[in-house]
């Protein structure tokens, strides 16, 4: 990771667009030592910075954070509304059967208290992923992964790594959900935001940013 743990991609007087490196935290934590984040470390370049959206700790890619509470809360209507466009690409373990196709499946906390989701199809909030094949390879010791690209059409927690376990496609480098062959296949999470686009909550212009994909 770099000293400052992100990238600008662009800037103006009403938000602020990041790529956001694995292994930094987008919000503080609880204790401490877990007070290292994103916001904290772009506010000393952006006084005020306020987060709209996040993306987990080893999770990197395209984030916008808000300099101002009205674009704030425009932003995060816009999130609420669904109408934030996102795409990821991964690599996940196994070569997927088809080149697309959409999870539909609802989602829950594992436990009270626990980080982990998982699927139930009673309990959970629904959570549909859109799914497209990018390429198909294998490491030279015949380990087979796919490279894909993961649309969220919702936004639960760790959705899209519980999606791709569910279908049986763990998400290489995932501590979290992945065995422990496809937790090691890869030195870290294989998760990318890649894209993200809005309206512009000032000029009301659709605008659209790309970070390319690290791994």
């Amino acid at each position: 990771m770099s000293d400052s743990g992100y990238r600008v991609l662009f800037a103006d007087p009403f938000l602020v667009v990041c790529d956001k490196e694995p292994g930094l935290l987008s919000v503080p934590g609880i204790g401490p030592e877990k007070a290292d984040c994103l916001v904290a470390r772009m506010q000393r370049e952006f006084p005020g910075l306020r987060i709209v959206h996040r993306l987990d700790r080893d999770t990197s890619g395209v984030m916008v954070l808000a300099q101002d509470a009205a674009t704030h809360r425009t932003l995060s209507m816009g999130f609420e509304a669904r109408a934030v466009g996102k795409t990821y690409e991964a690599l996940i373990t196994g070569s997927m059967p088809t080149d697309r196709g959409v999870v539909d499946l609802p989602l829950r906390k594992e436990a009270l208290g626990s980080a982990r989701q998982m699927v139930h199809m009673t309990e959970g909030k629904q959570s549909v992923t859109e799914f497209e094949v990018r390429e198909r390879g294998r490491d030279e010791d015949g380990f087979e992964w796919t490279r894909v690209t993961l649309t969220p059409r919702t936004g639960r927690s760790h959705q899209l790594r519980v999606h791709m376990l569910a279908i049986g496609h763990a998400i290489l480098g995932d501590d979290l959900y992945a065995d422990a062959r496809a937790r090691t296949a890869r030195p870290r999470l294989c998760l990318h935001a890649k894209t993200l686009s809005f309206e512009h909550p000032q000029t009301k212009q659709r605008v659209s940013f790309d970070a390319p994909c690290p791994f």
